[in-house]
């Protein structure tokens, strides 16, 4: 037992070694985030991309604008069903992932969406189950995407690194509800209209989303 003990203090202290600090980054003048050293930024498709190791897990934000109307959806639902378009073209993307705990969030005056995408190759390849947590912003103008991915068996350990990555990002002041969808009313607007505001966006994210992982499948082959 104190051998395991000692083990253990030894795999948590060679991690803390070489713990990667993280500095918050502005991604535009409106929004920050705190990414790790030796991050990497690059325009995939025009969009903006930011990837970063960090101690216990990968990172990767997205900033996409939206098409060109420059208008924001009309109903809360309607940002509710955009969200929901989202996860299920993330999900869809991913092959075999299974989307768990779903919930709704606030970030600054913002409404976001939160969840985890459980993707579990271990039949075939013997590997952890791999855990891809997510945070949706949508405004207007644009919508970012922020990941914090790792193995399951490092769940425990990766708690609290997810918890300061989450937690770090800022949006200024003047963003708010308006800068999302106009109306109190509840109910959806017309199918048309949410294609025209939000659908766009959604095959934009859905497309680099997907280059940005076949290029990381890549590098991990060593392609």
């Amino acid at each position: 037992m104190k051998k395991i003990i000692l083990s253990i203090s030894i795999i948590l202290f060679s991690l803390s070694g070489f713990s990667q600090v993280l500095k918050p980054v502005k991604i535009d003048s409106l929004v920050t985030v705190s990414l790790p050293a030796g991050f990497i930024k690059k325009d995939t498709l025009g969009q903006q991309v930011y990837q970063g190791t960090a101690s216990l897990g990968n990172i990767l934000v997205l900033r996409v604008p939206n098409p060109n109307n420059g208008k924001p959806l009309n109903k809360e639902k309607d940002l509710k069903n955009v969200f929901k378009t989202y996860i299920a073209g993330i999900q869809k993307q991913s092959g075999n992932g299974s989307v768990i705990y779903p919930r709704d969030t606030t970030i600054g005056k913002l409404e976001g969406k939160v969840f985890t995408l459980r993707i579990d190759n271990s039949g075939s390849t013997g590997e952890s189950p791999e855990l891809r947590n997510f945070i949706l912003l949508y405004t207007q103008d644009v919508t970012y995407t922020f990941e914090y991915n790792y193995p399951e068996q490092r769940i425990d350990l990766a708690k609290a690194e997810l918890k300061e990555f989450s937690s770090s990002i800022k949006i200024a002041p003047t963003l708010d509800r308006r800068d999302q969808y106009l109306s109190d009313a509840k109910g959806l607007s017309s199918p048309a209209k949410i294609g025209i505001y939000g659908g766009g966006a959604i095959i934009v994210f859905i497309i680099v989303f997907t280059v940005v992982r076949r290029k990381n499948r890549q590098l991990e082959a060593g392609v």
